[in-house]
């Protein structure tokens, strides 16, 4: 089953490499769906068993994270990705994925020279007047080093492992072929939404395997922040960048959480929270590509309270149509319409099911926890835990593109909060969502939503002849069905269980009667006594079937 959907000939060192990890973590029956039930008979004679008892004393969060980092690096970020999903995962196994580390050991340079060589033409010296053979760090998808061009020009040379895309791309297929049979075996995990997760974690890991990409990234964001005095991007050597390799400037600041060398230089931690979070709010609210990663790590101050973003491998993507959603379901929430946040949570949840009247009742417990606060005064990290509980409670989802968003934010107000106790992101981002509301009702917005509307009506129209003769002639060809979607098949299936019971005990009670009878009939021997047994039976053979029937109601 497997092999018939990856490249076996490629994949199968790898497969069997993560069939074993499971196997040892008590995801046996993973294993088997993925017809690799072989693994499973070989097993035992590779694995410690006694290892895995002790492994099935831990939690299930607990040992679907270690299995997650023995899997390797493609799995790891996986793991990252579902951290931010609070709208699916209750709070313990947000914590356990929020332990997964991107920190790995390094490669020795004698492996990466040989790639770096092709990648740049030449011998090191030809380009680099100096080059640090140690890594200044080491990740799952590729190692930094320092090195000076030009005699004084600083820049950070990023490297991908050699190797890593054919191990990320097998792990890919495999999870795709996951996803399929999740969504597929078993409808409760339909609302998971496996097969678009997995979809936009294969376009995020594609991206950060194309290192030209990155640079790309920062030079759009930076683009978008033409002569803005604070925000600091590194340049790009392009003539030196390629898929596999990227050079940028080396930025010397103090790194964002290092607050004692920040006090030491007299930088003001009030000002630099403030200037960070419009930055983000910006990238967010007006732009709608901004840099999903903004952590302690990628960030550094500079002199005159300049700040520096780095590492643009992982970014976020709103449409101008999400931005207005976030915009009307904030405002929702301040103004108390609740049916305009349930509108946009059940858009926003795609073909879940869900009982309405119970979500909007819910949800209007959850605006009137906010009543009379003022958008400013809204705490937004207990927003944001309060909002994905009513998602998980009635198993609706956030859309991916949003959970990058909520991860952002989350990080931004915990960094702001450790640079100044009085932050709230939201105080930052009120004018930026006034803005956003008020250019939703110009003139110039109206009329653009009313030809958009317009033309969609119009094209409606136009295609309503093509459609219907479409439709006709799949009837006149018998290529039109009805498809029926069982949602509990088990259910049925015992259902019919008793139907049919009771269908034979009916038959075989009616035997009963007129066999008797027949039998009864019949003069001298043991008849008698046959006939009397035959109606004992059919008598409880009635009672059983009666009796059966009123409990059913």
């Amino acid at each position: 089953m497997l092999l018939g959907t990856l490249n076996a000939a490629k994949d199968l060192g790898r497969i069997h490499e993560i069939a074993l990890i499971l196997i040892r973590y008590g995801f046996g029956e993973v294993v088997r769906r993925l017809g690799l039930a072989s693994i499973i008979d070989r097993a035992g004679k590779v694995l410690h068993w006694a290892e895995v008892e002790d492994l099935a004393h831990l939690e299930p969060p607990a040992r679907v994270r270690q299995a997650l980092e023995e899997m390797g690096p493609t799995y790891v970020k996986l793991g990252q990705i579902l951290a931010t999903r609070a709208d699916l995962f209750s709070a313990e196994w947000i914590a356990e994925f929020a332990k997964l580390q991107d920190q790995v050991h390094p490669v020795p340079f004698a492996e990466i020279e040989t790639q770096l060589l092709e990648d740049l033409g030449g011998e090191i010296d030809d380009f680099f007047t100096e080059f640090n053979r140690e890594p200044l760090a080491s990740a799952s998808i590729g190692q930094v080093y320092r090195a000076c061009l030009n005699g004084d020009t600083q820049v950070i040379v990023k490297v991908r492992r050699p190797g890593i895309r054919a191990i990320v791309e097998a792990d890919l297929r495999l999870l795709k072929h996951l996803a399929d049979i999740a969504d597929r075996e078993n409808k409760e995990l339909h609302r998971f939404q496996p097969k678009e997760i997995i979809h936009q974690f294969t376009l995020s890991m594609r991206r950060e395997l194309d290192l030209a990409g990155e640079c790309r990234n920062a030079e759009r964001i930076a683009a978008a922040f033409p002569n803005d005095p604070v925000l600091v991007v590194p340049k790009v050597y392009w003539q030196l960048t390629s898929e596999r390799m990227n050079v940028q400037q080396y930025i010397d600041g103090i790194a964002a959480h290092d607050l004692e060398a920040l006090d030491r230089t007299g930088l003001e931690r009030k000002q630099l929270a403030l200037s960070g979070a419009n930055i983000v709010m910006k990238m967010v609210l007006d732009d709608g590509f901004f840099h999903a990663d903004p952590h302690p790590g990628n960030l550094f101050f500079l002199p005159e309270n300049r700040i520096a973003f780095i590492d643009f491998g992982m970014v976020g993507r709103l449409t101008e149509d999400r931005r207005s959603q976030v915009v009307q379901l904030l405002q929702g929430v301040i103004s108390r319409n609740t049916s305009q946040v349930v509108r946009i949570l059940l858009k926003w949840s795609g073909d879940a099911l869900t009982n309405s009247d119970s979500l909007t009742t819910d949800v209007d417990n959850f605006i009137d926890q906010y009543h009379d606060v003022s958008l400013k005064d809204v705490d937004i990290t207990e927003f944001l835990n309060d909002l994905t509980t009513l998602l998980r409670d009635h198993q609706l989802s956030l859309p991916p593109d949003l959970t990058l968003l909520m991860k952002s934010l989350i990080t931004l107000e915990g960094m702001g909060r450790q640079l100044d106790p009085d932050f709230n992101v939201v105080h930052v981002a009120t004018p930026f969502i006034q803005r956003a509301l008020f250019k939703r009702y110009t003139p110039d917005a109206i009329l653009k939503q009313g030809w958009q509307s317009f033309s969609g009506m119009f094209e409606l129209l136009s295609e309503l002849p093509n459609d219907l003769h479409r439709l006709l002639d799949m009837a006149r060809r018998g290529a039109l069905g009805v498809r029926l979607d069982i949602v509990r098949p088990e259910w049925l299936g015992k259902e019919l269980d008793r139907v049919v019971n009771r269908l034979s005990v009916s038959l075989i009670t009616s035997a009963l009667i007129v066999g008797s009878s027949i039998v009864s009939t019949v003069e001298g021997g043991a008849s008698s006594f046959v006939g009397l047994m035959g109606f004992i039976g059919a008598f409880l053979g009635g009672v059983w079937l009666l009796i059966s029937i009123w409990r059913s109601g």
